[in-house]
């Protein structure tokens, strides 16, 4: 195993030379040398009162029950963790919420002749896991899948993403008034609904294949860590993509007397019922299909021969669900600011789950109250941060970001002027250090990593985290872009570079909706927790065998995303290098350029061997090798105002990280109030790569440089405006997009240059590089 081979002596020696480096006195970025010296000894103090401990006790207690939303657990929880904030100094409320939150009252599965079946649509007790026979649960279910009552043949649509549609097409099978089944995995599983729908099924299906989190990965659960026969993963289904959270109340936070959407004007919810299933429950179904033996990559690892259908047998299923708005507590904690209380901090983690939710989320729900107890235990000592610092314990995270998108768009005007960063985490567990997010953020990401001990192998999380990097790079070459560019700076010597956000966790109102610069922090790779994933496994007793049973990455958690805390509140300048996010906005821009050379020559090729009849159309059942659809002729899109914009960007980014480093070696000499207006500049930037106007189709989306893809669902689509429209097609969409896009990257300069000049005159003309087109004014936000 991989994993494995990184425990050994390449990583000792790796130890040793961070221990080396540890002994240095580092100058932290954005910090003076008298206040790096006294943040060192804050970081001290900080993880001396880290106890894990406190992590495992948590855990147990609030992983007891069954916590989803609208359960007396979730309350409990939330009132738990005000008490301890509360006891800790922060002053600390909850901030509730109403939301709907449909809850099933009734669902069947079953196979109508010739073989009838019922699914059991339950996980039974695991000998071992306390908590397995627990009441007070909700069944197996997706949450914003429509109520419903359909009979119809089956069709098995694979992971049920739009290329197996495709592939379905080419078989000259229709799921057109189908109920289909398809499996997790390879895609988000609202798009699994979304995509049924579309392609006129009448009922969608969801489970999981051991092949993906079963007995193919590894022993099931209680042998081992994988999904047991009866495990089921519920979720989500509405329509993220659009937008997030309340489905009644877009744009607006669901106070109680918010104005809300009828049920019907809801565009997020789907219109089928939609059920998820273990592969227990899925064996007979699949089994009873019949017509052509599926393609090998779309074979799971049941004992079966897989079959695309339809029938022979029909499918029932029905699903009847309560309608009705339920409370959401959100618990938010502050500690204000010493010397710019307006600059906000902040912190956040989910605290319901979909059953007891001991990994997802408690795990680093509890992380994160390690942290707020260790800074409150600061505070009585006279320490007081610079900047505001706000922890936030979310609510209905897991049905939809609920919690954490109704307070932001609630605040949505206080938090575009006062966000400096939000840091979000969402699970813990052994292994890696993960890093995502806004990239002018990456280097203090590195820093903070480089400064923490990796508690099995002595290096420091960073170094492990680039060996990891190294061995899987070269023993498996990547591929994606993203892949290659952290392959190649991790050798180069260079920061790990962060994976962009898309959406999928609790930072994504912050982040694609507000433009307030956010970043994800966690530990995972080496725990066995995937297999148990939204069911009723996900348990106190599962995490201490699988997950983290010494709480010690709990401990790395809170130092590494204490520290990312610490030094954005506690810096006298904010820790902010442009070079990276100016980077890479300037790679994407040329994939995107590459994407639409590589479909011009596709087409061609295509159109050419139609004319030659090498391929048919699907539909025509003349000739054996089928072709989806003749593709249309790839237009000259005008990329130059693009590539200006971005070569701009770029220059400004390296002119402000210039005049900052200079800056930074003649200790910030700047007077208290032009370091505060620079520090407002920067607190603004991550806004200045919003378009009001949104993305095409989901204008609530109004980031253009990261977003959920329309059709990835969580995984990040990069200048998404542009790239989607490339990638279906929409010719005119994308030329429209170049020029928002070009607009958004020249105000991101300009408020960079502005940056820079309040540096720049302390430098003196010799001494920093003025961008040769000088400051200028800051455009509007829908520029």
């Amino acid at each position: 195993m991989k994993s494995l081979r990184l425990g050994g002596a390449f990583l000792v020696v790796a130890g040793m030379m961070g221990t080396g480096l540890r002994a240095q006195a580092p100058s932290l970025t954005g910090f003076k040398a008298e206040s790096s010296a006294g943040e060192l000894e804050t970081e001290k103090a900080f993880d001396a009162a880290i106890d894990p401990a406190d992590l495992r006790s948590w855990l147990e207690q609030m992983s007891s029950e069954p916590n989803q939303v609208g359960s007396p657990h979730d309350k409990a929880n939330a009132d738990f963790t005000l008490a301890k904030f509360k006891e800790w100094g922060w002053d600390a409320s909850i901030e509730t919420f109403y939301v709907l939150y449909p809850t099933p009252t009734s669902e069947t599965l079953e196979l109508v002749g010739p073989t009838p079946f019922k699914a059991k649509l339950h996980e039974p007790v695991i000998e071992g896991d306390k908590t397995s026979g627990a009441t007070g649960g909700l069944p197996p279910f997706n949450v914003y899948g429509a109520d419903g009552d359909v009979t119809a043949d089956l069709v098995y649509v694979n992971f049920g993403m739009a290329p197996d549609y495709i592939e379905l097409e080419r078989h000259g099978v229709d799921v057109k008034g189908k109920i289909v089944i398809a499996r997790y995995g390879s895609g988000w599983r609202g798009l699994k609904a979304k995509l049924a729908q579309e392609h006129g099924a009448v009922g969608c299906i969801i489970y999981s294949d051991p092949h993906e989190d079963g007995y193919y990965t590894g022993d099931a659960y209680p042998k081992g860590g994988t999904r047991p026969e009866d495990g089921v993963q519920r979720g989500n289904v509405s329509d993220i993509t659009l937008y997030n959270g309340d489905p009644l109340t877009p744009g607006v936070g669901s106070t109680k007397d918010a104005v809300r959407l009828k049920l019907e004007e809801a565009k997020t919810i789907m219109k089928i019922p939609v059920i998820p299933i273990s592969y227990g429950d899925a064996k007979p179904f699949l089994a009873a299909l019949d017509g052509p033996v599926v393609p090998p990559s779309w074979r799971g690892s049941l004992p079966i021969t897989y079959h695309f259908g339809p029938g022979p047998a029909k499918v029932h299923l029905a699903v009847t669900s309560e309608w009705t708005q339920k409370p959401i507590y959100d618990v938010i904690a502050v500690m204000q600011g010493s010397t710019y209380p307006n600059e906000w901090v902040i912190r956040g983690n989910h605290h319901d789950g979909w059953v007891f939710g001991a990994w997802d989320p408690l795990s680093a729900n509890t992380v994160l109250m390690a942290e707020a107890k260790s800074m409150g235990a600061l505070a009585k000592t006279g320490w007081r941060p610079k900047r505001t610092i706000v922890y936030a314990s979310w609510d209905g995270e897991e049905a939809g970001l609920l919690g954490s998108t109704e307070w932001a768009e609630t605040h949505a005007d206080e938090l575009q002027r006062k966000a400096v960063l939000y840091v979000n985490s969402d699970e813990n567990s052994r292994g890696f250090v993960q890093m995502r997010g806004s990239f002018e953020f990456q280097h203090l990401l590195n820093e903070a990593a480089s400064a923490v001990s990796d508690p099995e192998t002595g290096a420091t999380v960073l170094e492990r985290k680039k060996a990891a990097i190294k061995v899987d790079g070269f023993e498996e070459p990547p591929f994606e872009p993203e892949m290659v560019g952290r392959l190649r700076a991790v050798v180069a010597g260079d920061d790990v570079p962060l994976e962009p956000l898309g959406s999928g966790s609790d930072y994504t109102t912050f982040l694609q909706h507000l433009g307030v610069a956010s970043v994800e922090v966690e530990f995972s790779g080496e725990g066995m927790n995937s297999g148990i994933y939204h069911s009723t496994y996900d348990s106190f007793d599962h995490f201490l065998r699988f997950g983290d049973p010494k709480f010690s990455y709990g401990v790395a958690l809170a130092e590494t995303a204490g520290r990312v805390i610490l030094r954005t509140a506690d810096a006298d300048v904010i820790p902010m290098k442009f070079g990276p996010l100016a980077s890479r906005i300037s790679g994407y821009v040329a994939d995107v350029q590459h994407l639409v050379d590589t479909k011009r020559e596709a087409s061609k090729s295509l159109n050419r061997l139609l004319g030659e009849g090498v391929f048919r159309l699907a539909g025509d059942p003349t000739e054996p090798l089928a072709a989806p659809k003749a593709p249309d002729e790839v237009p000259r899109l005008d990329f130059a105002p693009l590539v200006s914009a971005s070569a701009r960007l770029m220059q400004s980014a390296r002119a402000y990280d210039d005049a900052f480093d200079r800056s930074s070696s003649n200790d910030f000499r700047l007077p208290a109030g032009e370091l505060a207006e620079l520090n407002g500049q920067l607190q603004a930037i991550e806004q200045t790569l919003l378009s009001r106007q949104g993305l095409p189709g989901r204008d609530w989306y109004q980031h253009m440089i990261y977003a959920p893809g329309a059709y990835t669902g969580y995984a990040a689509k990069t200048i998404p405006g542009v790239r989607e429209a490339v990638e279906e097609r929409h010719w005119d969409v994308a030329t429209s997009f170049i020029q928002v896009l070009a607009a958004t990257l020249n105000g991101a300069a300009a408020h960079l240059d502005q940056a820079s000049a309040q540096l720049v005159p302390r430098l003196g003309a010799s001494s920093a590089r003025r961008p040769s087109n000088g400051p200028t004014p800051t455009p509007p936000p829908d520029s």
